[in-house]
């Protein structure tokens, strides 16, 4: 069955890092820190935040040029996520306009939610400090499931919890995994461009129904194409 591409919406769910919020900041102290801790000059924030997504094992790789398996790389990994765990939002924040956004979302009852592939331990501390866990609908965390994303299961739960259509629920994320676990789960996918993406890739080839690269280009797209009223026209029938 394909997607349909027009019409109201049910919900809308949001991949965390590099979509909804910027955690580049944070990442970029912490891994700083280990090494300035072995005598090592700062690495380019914009080559921390190019790896972000693809999680701390890959922070580790870029800080020490140490790869998994490899003598070291444990303890380093241990090291820079009890460092993290320390340091979760106190430099993170909502991306520009996105809290706009989701006050829209919420003053007309369309619920949000988020699907990530952070655990669970890290999630739920960064969402309390940016007063988002309450306002959030639903949030699906790898520990929740048997395959997290790419596979749609988180999505899919996701839907399931908050009595959503998949059909009728959008995904919204800045990776190409993001894109197929929300194309494999029926969901509307729409790309982001302002996260944490390798230069030079090309969002074209992820499939998305939606490239978008602003939060105004969101909330447009979103009014434009899936009935959602501008917060001007929230009172309106």
């Amino acid at each position: 069955m394909s997607k349909p591409l027009t019409g109201p919406i049910e919900a809308v769910l949001f991949d965390l890092d590099g979509t909804l919020i910027d955690t580049a900041p944070d990442f970029v102290k912490v891994v700083n820190l280990l090494r300035q801790e072995d005598n090592l000059p700062p690495i380019a924030a914009a080559l921390v935040r190019a790896q972000v997504s693809n999680g701390a094992r890959a922070l580790i790789t870029l800080a020490f040029d140490l790869k998994e398996g490899e003598a070291g790389f444990a303890e380093k990994l241990q090291q820079l996520l009890d460092l993290y765990f320390s340091h979760l939002a106190k430099e993170s924040a909502l991306f520009d306009g996105l809290d706009e956004l989701l006050i829209t979302l919420e003053q007309q009852g369309i619920p949000w939610g988020i699907v990530t592939n952070k655990p669970r331990r890290y999630t739920e501390p960064l969402l309390d400090g940016l007063n988002l866990a309450k306002r959030c609908a639903v949030v699906i965390c790898p520990d929740d499931v048997t395959h997290k994303k790419p596979h749609p299961e988180p999505l899919l739960m996701a839907c399931e919890a908050i009595n959503a259509t998949p059909q009728k629920t959008l995904y919204v994320g800045d990776h190409i995994r993001d894109i197929a676990s929300g194309n494999s789960a029926q969901n509307s996918t729409i790309a982001v461009s302002w996260g944490y993406i390798d230069e030079g890739e090309d969002l074209s080839l992820w499939n998305a129904d939606h490239i978008v690269h602003t939060s105004e280009e969101l909330l447009q797209l979103l009014v434009s194409t899936y009935n959602v009223r501008p917060a001007g026209e929230n009172n309106h029938a």
